[in-house]
């Protein structure tokens, strides 16, 4: 079984408003094969409290003015380090940078196919590790080493 059309439609646009908003790493996948409850998954990540905010309600807007849908469930608005959009057939993780590495959700879905995303989306691997440089913090920068080879996340 694959993601239908539809959820890769949401995909899609949820990624380019997360790469509208400056999100870091943004990364999809197709979770079908594994979930009964959702199509895929959209890891999205920003380096404080008030972007992983920006980008939440972009995506949100987005989707509801582009294609009339409205998550079900919104979770985790409060600390804004780890808001969750349930869609049902896609659900969207936007994190702070240090979650994003602290819970590694890439190890647990990276045996599912990732999906295509736009181009400014994809252009987004690897920002998290060079912000965390160009801040200084060697501690930050260190916990992006587990990235990949196309600079994403691992």
């Amino acid at each position: 079984m694959t993601a239908t059309d539809r959820s890769t439609e949401l995909i899609r646009a949820a990624a380019q408003a997360a790469a509208d908003r400056l999100a870091h790493d943004i990364i999809a996948y197709d979770v079908s094969d594994v979930l009964s409850i959702t199509d895929a998954f959209l890891l999205a990540s920003a380096p404080n409290d008030r972007q992983v905010k920006s980008i939440v309600d972009e995506i949100e807007e987005r989707l509801n003015k582009e294609l009339g849908v409205k998550p079900v469930r919104r979770e985790g608005d409060r600390e804004a380090r780890w808001v969750l959009l349930d869609y049902v057939d896609i659900v969207v993780h936007v994190q702070h940078s240090e979650e994003r590495v602290f819970y590694a959700l890439e190890r647990l879905w990276k045996d599912c196919p990732e999906l295509d995303l736009p181009e400014d989306a994809v252009a987004t691997r690897g920002k998290g590790k060079e912000h965390a440089e160009a801040k200084g913090t060697g501690a930050d920068a260190d916990a992006f080493d587990g990235a990949g080879a196309d600079g994403g996340l691992r």
